[in-house]
């Protein structure tokens, strides 16, 4: 029987790839989606226009959004978030709108089912005060038991980040207090590849290779990142919804293998273009976090294998990309 999967910020990067994946393998796929981030491209409008796809335009701050929504999914994905650096500084008041009450709003709504599971996506953001806190003591690889703390409240970064951590207690809230008991967090780490945006790393530097900048503008560049290609991420986030050994758990997604220094990043995206410009290597950010890895022993457990090594993920990021910024 054709399983009905709900994706609360589908037209988003990773909803985005999600509902097309989970549409190949004959999903009713239903999106969620108000299209304050997300891309309502050609892309986007030929996946809905599937016969197994389906669009509702909606704002998930609004109870009323779900009024109309019947809770009958086997499967539901609770991406919508507002994301980027700039947005956690410029209005910090929706992004924790959107990450806390929207959470809220969906658990009311998918507590009233009578099947299925729900998955929430938390992020890497969420050790930042961890990290600050506990300096050369932070582990790395990173665990998925390492505190959660927020360092400073009045630093309005945390708009995103603190929403991740509310969100994550509100699941395991509505876990106590109703009995739910059939969800999964998730804390994506670097996921990366085609339709990520334009304000990360990756998107950023094939910018300036299309452009030939030359010198190559670097801030710091000895920070080390392990990067996830979008379809072993999507893979990975099928594996722990299906899979009744996460029901309560939080579990990684990302890889351990394969850290990379930020300036050799930048170089294999010089060389698919084939171009050797001189770096201008600037001061790092400040609070820029020097190492992120996370520990994937659970995710591995359930038979987790990466496919899409870093060169090949690049080589279709950079394809995707490069017209973009002609």
């Amino acid at each position: 029987m054709r399983k009905k999967t709900l994706i609360t910020g589908g037209a988003g990067f990773i909803g985005f790839h999600l509902a097309k994946h989970l549409a190949n393998q004959n999903h009713e796929v239903t999106i969620l989606d108000n299209f304050a981030r997300g891309k309502e491209d050609l892309e986007f409008r030929v996946l809905i226009e599937r016969g197994n796809v389906n669009l509702i335009n909606g704002d998930i701050t609004k109870a009323e959004t779900f009024d109309a929504i019947k809770p009958q999914f086997d499967f539901v994905y609770h991406l919508a978030a507002i994301n980027g650096t700039e947005n956690f500084y410029n209005i910090p008041d929706q992004v924790l709108k959107v990450g806390v009450l929207g959470t809220i709003n969906i658990l009311d709504w998918f507590s009233n089912q009578k099947k299925g599971k729900i998955l929430f996506t938390s992020s890497s953001e969420t050790y930042a005060g961890a990290l600050n806190f506990l300096g050369d003591k932070f582990p790395i690889p990173t665990p998925e038991e390492i505190p959660l703390i927020v360092d400073d409240p009045t630093n309005v970064r945390w708009s995103y980040g603190g929403s991740k951590i509310l969100g994550e207690i509100a699941f395991h809230s509505y876990a106590h207090a109703k009995k739910l008991n059939n969800f999964s967090i998730i804390r994506y780490h670097n996921i990366y590849g085609p339709r990520m945006g334009f304000e990360h790393v990756i998107p950023q530097f094939i910018e300036r290779v299309v452009k030939r900048d030359d010198p190559f503008k670097i801030y710091g560049g000895q920070e080390t990142r392990t990067f996830c290609y979008i379809d072993d991420g999507v893979a990975a986030t099928q594996m722990v919804m299906e899979s009744e050994l996460t029901n309560g758990k939080t579990i990684h997604v990302g890889r351990d293998d394969g850290e990379i220094k930020i300036i050799d990043l930048a170089k294999k995206l010089l060389d698919i273009e084939g171009v050797s410009p001189e770096f201008n290597v600037l001061p790092i950010p400040n609070g820029c976090v020097m190492r992120r890895c996370p520990d994937i022993t659970k995710l591995k457990e359930l038979g987790y294998v990466p496919k899409v090594e870093i060169e090949e993920g690049l080589r279709k990021t950079y394809e995707w990309y490069k017209d973009k910024f002609c």
